[in-house]
């Protein structure tokens, strides 16, 4: 019986032995086989790692797709790329006028708060897109919609006390916007508004851009006014920019006169203001286009970029520019040519150091006997350093322009107007930028305008929502048609003041 009893307990011990064997062997199989998928899953893992990225999957038709942020935000859209762009910028200003108390020469004493007064500006703001239509391989339609942005302000005409002006700067399309046919080889042919080539030219060479020190307080400022003759924005226009060979580039410009009256008096066809930036009647004068507006424009230029060097020579000419309003007694000889050369070269010292340097002579071509009030022929100067602090790109930047003095003066509230008058005019001004990301940056500035006695530049011209100039706060004179009464004296304009202020404010690209 006990042998039996054992022979069956060695024959259930053989079994589950064996049964264990076979269940060892399949665990051992599972996990080989497992350890092979995951090897397998590694090796897809780094070949998927070391290949290029799939494209993107097509859009359907009219479903914009971001395909990168740099200088805007470009979509593909219809399978071609538009790009959206804008700048903001906005300050807190605080500006005088630098007045005296009292001119003995006109016997009275500015009207109204001619010392520090704060404000807020809008800078040169505009939200626009632009892109290109291919047409073949090679050849392309370039076209741009841009609009001024007015934030700390309602969009409207101007009607100050020192300008009048029927264009809505804040309306659609307002700033440079065109349409035109390209070819990489060739160049570009571009219809439309923009900056003239003359303006363009030296544009990098002004680190003040749209600030109370910009350049343009004197530099194709002929006058000294809020209003910038040569260095502006020109309506109909047709203009080529040629392609960049070796570092050789070439812009030409025209813009067609497309005035009825032969003395450029009325508003150009098509147009709501007179050329030259106005409204009829702009400052109380008499209602025609006769302060400054001309008839057809030619601007051109040539620029040689080489490394850190840059050089450029520009010219502009604004045909039969009316100014008869400078005369007690209109003169048709006061209806001529003006015309504006300058010579800019900038050099940047190592990546850190940018100076840069420009040379201007304008001219109006009036004869002799009027000479004496002729005030818009004169040189001008511009120097500007930049230098880098930071590898982040922070800046202290400092600028100096001088206007030498005109043949003539037509005379302001202050002054008697003559020939050869002392209307020298310094601009200073200074800068600190720092930069709070790669498209944000915050900038505080000083400038000052400083006057001889019949002068009279201003700060801020060139952009700017506020502006510094000679004018107080005298009411306009306006004509009562129901009783034949005029009301209001002005606008005077002080010459000599020694305008300054100093801005602070945000600067947002994308």
């Amino acid at each position: 019986m006990r042998k039996t009893i054992f022979l069956a307990l060695a024959m259930l011990l053989a079994t589950t032995s064996v049964v264990r064997a076979d269940e060892l062997s399949s665990l051992q199989a599972a996990v080989d086989a497992l350890k092979a998928q995951v090897d397998a899953l590694n090796a897809r893992i780094d070949q998927l790692s070391k290949a290029k990225p799939a494209p993107p999957p097509p859009a359907l038709p009219g479903t914009p797709v971001m395909l990168k942020r740099g200088d805007g935000y470009t979509f593909l859209l219809g399978g071609e790329e538009v790009t959206l762009y804008g700048n903001l910028d906005i300050s807190a200003d605080i500006t005088t006028k630098g007045l005296q108390p009292f001119y003995a020469s006109s016997g009275d004493s500015p009207v109204g708060n001619v010392g520090y007064l704060p404000a807020l500006s809008t800078n040169l703001s505009y939200l626009g897109v632009r892109g290109q239509h291919k047409l073949g391989p090679n050849s392309y339609i370039p076209y741009q919609l841009e609009t001024q942005l007015d934030v700390t302000a309602t969009a409207g005409t101007v009607n100050s006390n020192s300008n009048n002006d029927t264009i809505v700067k804040g309306a659609l399309t307002s700033r440079n916007s065109f349409i035109g046919v390209g070819n990489k080889y060739v160049g570009a042919l571009k219809l439309g508004k923009t900056d003239a080539p003359y303006k363009t030219s030296t544009a990098r060479m002004n680190p003040f851009s749209g600030e109370i020190g910009d350049y343009a307080v004197v530099m194709g400022n002929t006058g000294g006014d809020n209003r910038v003759e040569f260095g502006t924005r020109m309506d109909h226009s047709i203009w080529y920019e040629s392609r960049n060979m070796g570092g050789l580039t070439f812009n030409a410009f025209v813009s067609p006169g497309q005035n009825r009256a032969t003395d450029n008096s009325l508003i150009a066809a098509g147009e709501s203001s007179c050329a030259g930036g106005n409204a009829p009647g702009s400052g109380a004068l008499s209602p025609a286009c006769n302060d400054g507006a001309w008839g057809a424009a030619y601007s051109a230029n040539v620029a040689y970029q080489k490394g850190p060097f840059y050089g450029t020579v520009a010219w502009e000419l604004h045909k039969k520019v009316n100014r008869v309003s400078d005369l007690a007694i209109a003169d048709p000889n006061d209806v001529v040519d003006e015309y504006a050369m300058k010579y800019g070269i900038q050099y940047i010292f190592g990546g850190w150091t940018t100076v840069s340097a420009i040379y201007e002579n304008m001219k109006r071509d009036v004869p002799a006997y009027l000479q004496y009030q002729n005030e818009r022929s004169r040189e001008g100067f511009w120097l500007a350093v930049t230098q880098r602090l930071t590898n982040k790109g922070d800046t202290f930047n400092v600028g100096w322009a001088r206007a030498n003095p005109t043949p003539g003066d037509p005379g302001q509230h202050n002054t008697s107007g003559g020939a050869n008058p002392d209307n020298m005019a310094n601009m200073f001004t200074a800068a600190f930028k720092h930069n709070l990301d790669r498209n944000t940056l915050w900038y505080v500035a000083w400038a000052m305008t400083a006057n001889h006695p019949a002068a009279h530049y201003d700060l801020g011209a060139g952009g700017r929502g506020v502006t510094t100039d000679c004018h107080d706060g005298s009411q306009l004179a306006a004509f009562d048609p129901t009783t034949g009464l005029v009301s209001g004296a002005g606008p005077h304009c002080y010459a000599g003041g020694q305008i300054r202020g100093f801005s602070t404010g945000i600067d947002v690209r994308f």
